[in-house]
């Protein structure tokens, strides 16, 4: 009896040990948003290993270690495949070129320059070292490889540079646009953020960066040009500027993630769309919302905020789809939470 016990937890452990270096090849897709306090960075790693940056957080060497921390020790990484800087703030490139030292980066890419790109990136992210560089334009997808059997896997730019693809032939008004309310011309380049949709099987993914309100209404009117999907990435950290409620009741997402920094981010009017969704089963944030007289801001149940200090560790977010894709857990493996939600049936749009 004691040998079968011996035997019992050696296999228990086992488990345990393969459970926690799954990744690479587990044939799950996994995203991973790591801390960057306030800025933005998204791990994608694919079912085959592949893996997609998409933005690299602050200049300096913390949020670069978090991220190299992250697609390292957590993601088993010996390389970035592929990074996309999604517009030219210092919170979504300054981490990139310090992050190229501690580990490669292959193909980046970019807006590159453009007519009406005012604003530009830091010369050390220019110099870094790469494979290549790239400009991404709508309808482009990053190419990634496809696993024998499995789930089919696309990572496609619907906008860039406030363009957009193109909708459909016979394509009808989308009914929820008949009461658009339009704000100040952005002239940031926020404006200029490219928007992403990750499709894995039937899983979507939305990350739009930092998109502002005017673009965010061009994505789905008069023609929806996104469709709906499961995880939203809540736009520009959860500013008010962004979050649109037209553009968050049309992805009709399952779980919204908001990378919130402890005093940035977080705003009444977001929070108050984002509770108004019925979609929505979860939302998700980085940081407590620590501004003072804000602190009420905190769209996420507490079981869902993944730092709730100021002075943090800088604990990640990963989620996690089944090799199936029928399935997909978000966890925080700094406070034990985990949660599983089924992935959903989505009509085919454009953006597909």
């Amino acid at each position: 009896m004691k040998r079968r016990r011996v035997i019992a937890a050696l296999l228990i452990g086992c488990v345990a040990v393969l459970r926690a270096f799954a990744g690479v090849d587990d044939k799950r897709l996994d995203i991973y948003w790591v801390d960057t306090e306030g800025g933005a960075a998204t791990l994608i790693v694919t079912p085959l290993g592949e893996s997609v940056l998409i933005d690299a957080g602050n200049p300096g060497q913390r949020d670069a270690s978090r991220i190299f921390k992250a697609a390292t020790q957590e993601a088993h990484l010996k390389a970035i495949d592929n990074m996309v800087t999604t517009h030219y703030h210092i919170d979504h490139f300054g981490g990139a070129a310090p992050l190229a030292a501690m580990i490669p980066i292959k193909v980046v890419w970019n807006n590159g320059t453009f007519p009406g790109g005012w604003e530009k990136p830091s010369q050390d992210y220019l110099d870094f070292k790469c494979d290549a560089r790239k400009v991404l334009s709508p309808g482009e997808e990053i190419p990634l490889k496809q696993l024998d059997g499995g789930p089919p896997i696309h990572l496609k730019c619907i906008a860039a540079r406030q363009q957009t693809i193109a909708p459909p032939p016979g394509a009808t008004t989308n009914p929820s646009c008949s009461d658009v309310k339009h704000h100040q011309r952005d002239l940031t380049d926020n404006i200029n953020s490219i928007v992403q949709i990750l499709n894995f099987g039937d899983f979507r993914f939305y990350d739009g960066g930092d998109l502002t309100w005017n673009m965010e209404i061009k994505l789905v009117c008069p023609i929806d040009l996104v469709g709906t999907v499961d995880v939203f990435q809540v736009e520009h950290h959860g500013l008010d500027l962004s979050n649109n409620p037209l553009l968050i009741s049309t992805l009709s997402p399952t779980v919204a993630f908001m990378n919130n920094g402890p005093k940035k981010g977080c705003e009444p009017n977001t929070v108050a769309a984002l509770r108004s969704m019925p979609s929505i089963q979860a939302i998700y944030q980085l940081h407590r919302n620590l501004k003072p007289g804000q602190e009420q801001d905190n769209v996420a149940d507490a079981q869902y905020i993944t730092n709730e200090k100021e002075d943090c560790d800088g604990n990640f977010v990963k989620l996690s789809v089944d090799p199936a894709a029928k399935t997909y857990t978000v966890s925080i493996p700094a406070n034990k939470h985990g949660r599983t939600f089924e992935v959903h049936k989505h009509p085919e749009t454009p953006a597909h």
